[in-house]
């Protein structure tokens, strides 16, 4: 396979990782780079998503914004709106125009408004541009996904996507642990404008190292289904393409929702902002911690029931935190809570893209994470609103922990649904 990064001459996709039995020659070191390269994107896919949650106090305090509680929730939801058009359309263009073209203009597209918001003059300006940024977060994952799942031996696609995600939590472990000393010596814009590495260093690198794809050539009765969302809300796609997006939607909820509030709440419960920013740091390491244990026993045990366990651990360390117990345990919770959120969204979407056909693997992630993303605007807004109506930081916590329930039992219907009836996915991994 000539992984050429130029776009002038483009590879078709009809080799892949499907056909693959075994350890595949075609994993060159060219194709390890664009592994690299998709991981060091989705890093800082996940430093911008968490980032909001960093200078959260900063902006209702230090702005001039008048941003309440509940505002700065809807504000935090804007990057999130941005995220579920991004990766409802970012998917299907990625089956449609190609992975390279749609990950590196997704890429640039945030990158670019994220290092706008530092100058933003007001809350409905910063909103706008944390909008506009969203649409390449959202867009990044789906396509970088599937993208790597071409690249790598299908035995190897579960394990590989779990570790890439790993990037999010390090992006977020990035935002607080850079955040406890440059918010207070140089105030909350700084924090956007670390997108000039992504910018000017690893989209670069990217140009060099990305291979173009095309949509797969396809022959007989597969030629006959188009690669669109047409085909994933039909038989014999629409069962698991409906709980697909709806686990992921409640998993988002609980993910994001800790993400974007952790450390308000935290300060909310008595804490400083280094320590509460901390606290956040805990969430994000084991976020980190859960993507290697989750891609192991992932490969182990496969991708749901693996998925099942991490919500469930998710849903009993948040219930545990409304306890109020000591510190020690509270930094515990944090990190399962990190290792269950994560870790079963990490699962899923390896278990989305072993489902589907290549032709529709795009399109599937970016509807299951489109889809999903409903969960991660609402979290905010649920997050903030409940704190304005005086239920105080536990309501928050139950809430969280109430979604993560959830997404385990929407995950064992999966499951049941799974085993029930075979997959009809070509060149599909055990899910």
């Amino acid at each position: 396979m000539n992984h050429t990064p130029s776009a002038a001459a483009p590879e078709r996709s009809t080799h892949g990782a499907d056909a693959s039995t075994g350890p595949s020659p075609r994993f060159s070191r060219q194709s390890a780079m664009a592994v690299l390269v998709c991981w060091l994107l989705v890093v800082f896919d996940g430093y911008d998503l968490i980032v909001y949650g960093t200078v959260q106090a900063s902006l209702i305090n230090d702005t001039g914004w008048g941003l309440t509680k509940a505002t700065a929730g809807t504000v935090g939801s804007m990057a999130f709106v941005g995220m579920m058009i991004g990766a409802i359309f970012a998917g299907r263009m990625s089956d449609t125009w190609g992975r390279r073209r749609t990950i590196l203009g997704c890429a640039i597209l945030f990158s670019v408004f994220t290092i706008l918001c530092a100058f933003a003059p007001n809350a409905p300006v910063f909103g706008g541009l944390r909008l506009l940024a969203g649409i390449g977060l959202g867009g990044l994952v789906p396509s970088a996904n599937a993208l790597v799942a071409e690249l790598v031996p299908a035995k190897w696609r579960s394990t590989i996507a779990t570790l890439m995600m790993s990037g999010v939590p390090i992006g977020g472990s990035i935002a607080a642990l850079v955040g406890i000393p440059l918010i207070p010596a140089f105030g909350w814009p700084v924090m956007f404008l670390i997108a000039v590495i992504a910018l000017l260093v690893v989209i670069p690198v990217g140009l060099r190292y990305l291979p173009e794809t095309l949509p797969p050539v396809r022959a007989g009765d597969e030629a006959k289904e188009p690669a669109g969302f047409g085909s994933l809300l039909r038989a014999p796609f629409l069962g698991m393409s409906v709980l697909f997006a709806i686990a992921t939607l409640v998993t988002l909820f609980a993910w994001y929702g800790l993400g974007t509030w952790l450390p308000n709440l935290m300060q909310l419960a008595g804490y400083n902002l280094g320590s509460a920013l901390t606290f956040a740091l805990a969430l994000n390491l084991g976020a980190v911690a859960g993507s290697v244990i989750t891609a192991w026993a992932g490969t182990r045990f496969g991708p749901i029931p693996t998925a099942i366990a991490a919500a469930a651990v998710a849903a009993v360390a948040l219930v545990v935190l409304v306890a109020g117990p000591p510190v020690t345990v509270v930094y515990l919770m944090l990190v399962l809570a990190g290792i269950g959120t994560h870790g079963t969204q990490c699962l899923v979407i390896a278990a989305v893209a072993s489902h589907y056909p290549p032709h529709l693997r795009g399109t599937a992630l970016g509807w299951a994470l489109g889809v999903g993303r409903i969960g991660a605007v609402a979290a905010p807004q649920v997050g903030g609103l409940l704190l304005a109506a005086g239920l105080g930081v536990n309501s928050n916590f139950l809430a969280f922990a109430g979604a993560a329930a959830v997404a385990a039992i929407l995950l064992g219907a999966i499951g049941i649904k799974i085993t029930s009836k075979p997959t009809t996915s070509v060149g599909a991994s055990n899910v």
